[in-house]
């Protein structure tokens, strides 16, 4: 996700040396570097108190150490978390600044095309959260939330969600080519599909369930295989499975979020 926003900001005319990353491992300071051509530190120094804005793209279990040698430089700058389960709470005491945002997005960020879902601490002004919609614009579209603990449900919904997209793609893969097509021809209808859906239910003004039932003629193809899924219960087995992701992602926040 760190390189999706990197990649993001300098195509949006970001001059590489504005931004400064630290990496402690050597070969993805040199990766970063051969990349974007961004500045690249070993570790914390005292030029990241010229930052206005921080970026936090870590692994939960790290967040800890990777913030103790910055905190003494970074207590005045804005705030982006992008990390899962780390609670603004945290954030704010462990960087030593009120002006928290955090991030859940998706890994179609990555081309352009992801969703973030925002939470902000009462100290973030309307001129932060500007910025940091500027920050993302590249990687994709963003949604403000009024409660933290929203973001589980985020995290739940679109964070874990190209996952579930793809396991289902998966399965119309695999029944196109116990049909007699090939894997790439299933793999092309498949994902033309439903891009194509997922355009046209952003673009209706419809509700997505008029919208499937306009495809969905009685006695027809589309009306036997919808049947099949309510008969399975796959309407009920993807609540199910959302709400467990729900569940997993209060779970984290209780395990890495004090």
């Amino acid at each position: 996700m760190a390189s999706a926003i990197i990649g993001g900001l300098i195509r949006a005319g970001r001059a590489p040396q504005s931004i400064q990353v630290v990496e402690p491992f050597e070969a993805a300071r040199e990766r970063l570097r051969a990349e974007f051509g961004v500045q690249v530190l070993a570790q914390a120094e005292a030029s990241l108190a010229a930052a206005e804005l921080v970026i936090w793209a870590v692994k939960p279990q790290f967040f800890t150490a990777a913030a103790a040698p910055c905190a003494s430089y970074v207590g005045q700058a804005l705030q982006l978390s992008v990390m899962a389960g780390i609670r603004s709470d945290s954030i704010a005491r462990l960087t030593g600044s009120e002006r928290v945002v955090r991030a859940m997005p998706n890994t179609p960020a990555l081309i352009g095309q992801g969703i973030a879902g925002l939470f902000a601490r009462p100290a973030v002004s309307a001129a932060d959260k500007a910025l940091i919609e500027a920050v993302l614009a590249p990687t994709g579209s963003t949604l403000w939330v009024a409660a933290e603990v929203d973001l589980d449900a985020v995290t739940a919904l679109s964070g874990s969600g190209p996952a579930y997209f793809f396991y289902i793609v998966e399965a119309m893969i695999t029944a196109a080519v116990e049909m007699g097509l090939t894997e790439a021809q299933g793999r092309q209808l498949a994902l033309a599909t439903c891009g194509g859906a997922a355009a046209l239910g952003l673009q209706a003004s419809e509700s997505i369930t008029v919208l499937r039932e306009r495809v969905t003629s009685k006695g027809g193809t589309t009306f036997a295989a919808i049947s099949s899924l309510q008969a399975d219960g796959v309407g009920a087995a993807v609540q199910r499975a959302v709400k467990m992701a729900h569940i997993r992602a209060a779970e984290l926040g209780d395990e890495f979020g004090a």
